[in-house]
């Protein structure tokens, strides 16, 4: 029970430091989302493989063997959904930090109350997944509180749902590629993001931030905000399940409302209030079934 707690405990501060994220990101919302966007993969990019090189060598080599082994159709297919998840994952970045930034908090945070119900429609769809009645049912709930919030503020229910379906497909090829190493993954993922966005970094001719403050909080942002939540999570996975990982997910959004609204003082309304509430409904039937057997295991 004791060592289930420590990944508990990793996968629960995981979720809680996500929910933080739009305080340093609001220190810097004065420079450009874009700029914002490729310093953070940049730093990360560093970071992630300086962690790897001396931390994980043995999974390196252990993927870069089975790479070796593979059939060229098989590292061809590798190749293809690494790419194609690393621009999902730079997108849903870019568009986390313009809505944080220029939008709401509040629709960022939403984005990631509706996004696990988004990968298990998109697993349904695409992976051919099977989909309980019962989390049929949450889905559709989930869209009626996205209808909702739509008659009160369109522009902020499309960048949710945008945020939200950008990471849930990302999330989606990401059960796909199987049998390598999570972070060795999101190395190489990171070190494509930042091959793709250089070309657009050296054509704006934006100049380099020389103020302090942005690297301080660019910083954080790839180390507190990126790689430790990261890595935690994956941590937490080696002890408890992934549907119990799922559920303390659900952490993040809720201390992004707190923050939104206690911290940064953003306003709502009766109509979103509503609309979040039927939301939070649509989340409580889809876990039910995970949410019983977490609370039976800790009971």
């Amino acid at each position: 029970m004791q060592g289930r707690i420590k990944y508990f405990s990793a996968a629960f501060f995981a979720a809680a430091l996500w929910g933080f994220m739009s305080i340093p990101l609001r220190e810097i919302k004065e420079w450009p989302s874009e700029d914002i966007l490729y310093y953070r993969i940049f730093v990360s990019v560093v970071l992630i493989w300086l962690f790897i090189f001396i931390f994980r060598k043995k999974q390196l080599r252990a993927d870069i063997k089975h790479l070796k082994h593979l059939p060229q159709r098989g590292r061809n297919r590798l190749l293809w959904l690494t790419a194609a998840a690393s621009l999902l994952i730079m997108g849903n970045w870019f568009t986390f930090i313009y809505a944080v930034n220029h939008v709401s908090i509040q629709s960022a945070a939403f984005a990631y109350l509706v996004c696990p119900l988004l990968t298990t429609l998109a697993g349904f769809l695409i992976l051919k997944e099977g989909l309980s009645t019962i989390k049929k049912i949450s889905i559709g709930i989930a869209f009626a509180s996205v209808a909702m919030l739509a008659r009160g503020s369109f522009q902020e229910v499309c960048w949710s749902v945008g945020i939200a379906s950008l990471y849930a497909l990302y999330l989606v090829i990401q059960r796909v590629i199987q049998q390598v190493d999570k972070l060795n993954v999101l190395a190489v993922q990171l070190t494509i993001c930042s091959m793709a966005i250089l070309p657009f970094l050296l054509w704006q001719q934006h100049p380099v931030p020389l103020d302090p403050k942005f690297w301080l909080n660019i910083v954080v942002i790839a180390v507190i905000f990126t790689i430790i939540p990261l890595y935690m999570s994956m941590y937490a996975l080696n002890g408890i399940s992934s549907s119990t990982v799922g559920i303390l997910i659900y952490i993040n959004p809720i201390i992004a409302f707190a923050v939104a609204i206690l911290y940064f003082h953003e306003r709502i309304n009766a109509q979103q209030l509503l609309a979040y509430f039927v939301l939070l409904v649509a989340v409580f039937l889809f876990n039910w079934g995970t949410l019983r057997k977490v609370l039976h295991k800790f009971a």
